[in-house]
């Protein structure tokens, strides 16, 4: 990885329960349960650091706590400890997961974008795409209507969305049109870090498709990093400049992303990757 980080994040954990000796120090007995005091350990002291402009991969099946990650990053979720700091905020010396709740408000509608797996986390589905929008950019701070609308239009169209519908409610979209007003949204205060938790899980292969290339052409003229969750190791190999394998909440092999996918090192690993051949 070269050139100036966004993101570093130092030792992130995230529980369910209260914790105990045995899980706390010596880690889960099976995989990430405790059967001791019967918490979940969904994340488990994963670091790691992400460059501008670059595109950092995380995949694992199901229950591997690659979303919970993103929960913990976009304040959907407090971590249970841990450290994150943006270079953007307070260059970089202060861990985000520390400042009051109205700091990590800015932080999250200023610094990040995120696009959920399920566009009803991201979208108001009775809103128009342009209060969508805007209700972004008000949350950033702007307040000059005309100004809003004109970057709520400039955006939409950006993402293919066609001038005709930019008033109509996303609850009469398809599952396709719907992942792309939620980008717009994401776009709107320029963060210099977005979160793309599984966002083509669930769409058409052919709407996959254009999905995916609209994430590659904004990488390109956008230069925006982006952390990218997904199960789908063709969707990792396409975008992810570098990439990181979960199990159980830990991370167990990263590197970059041809390096993993064609020369994999831990069992799991290769097990995912011949899963995909």
């Amino acid at each position: 990885m070269s050139g100036p980080l966004v993101l570093k994040v130092n030792g992130l954990s995230r529980r369910y329960g209260e914790g105990c000796p045995s899980c706390r120090e010596a880690g889960p007995r099976e995989r990430n349960y405790c059967p001791v005091c019967g918490t979940v350990s969904a994340v488990q002291a994963v670091s790691f650091d992400v460059a501008r402009g670059e595109a950092l991969g995380i995949v694992g099946e199901s229950g591997s706590g690659k979303s919970t990650l993103l929960k913990c990053l976009y304040f959907d979720e407090p971590p249970s400890e841990g450290s994150a700091f943006l270079s953007d905020f307070q260059d970089g010396a202060r861990d985000i997961f520390s400042v009051s709740s109205q700091q990590q408000r800015g932080i999250r509608n200023q610094l990040l974008g995120k696009v959920y797996q399920n566009p009803r986390d991201g979208l108001r589905m009775d809103f128009s795409c342009l209060a969508n929008v805007a209700e972004k950019l008000i949350a950033a701070g702007g307040r000059a209507v005309s100004a809003m609308e004109s970057r709520g239009r400039e955006l939409l169209r950006y993402v293919n969305i066609p001038d005709t519908r930019v008033r109509d409610v996303p609850a009469g979209f398809s599952g396709g049109m719907q992942q792309r007003v939620q980008i717009a949204k994401a776009l709107s205060s320029n963060p210099p870090l977005l979160l793309l938790d599984e966002v083509t899980t669930g769409l058409d292969m052919s709407v996959q498709a254009r999905v995916l290339d609209l994430i590659r052409v904004l990488r390109q003229e956008m230069s925006i990093a982006m952390l990218l969750v997904s199960h789908d190791l063709g969707v990792v190999r396409m975008l992810a400049d570098r990439t990181l394998v979960m199990l159980d909440g830990r991370v167990v092999e990263q590197g970059l992303t041809d390096q993993v996918l064609e020369d994999p090192q831990h069992p799991y690993t290769q097990e995912l990757v011949h899963a995909m051949l």
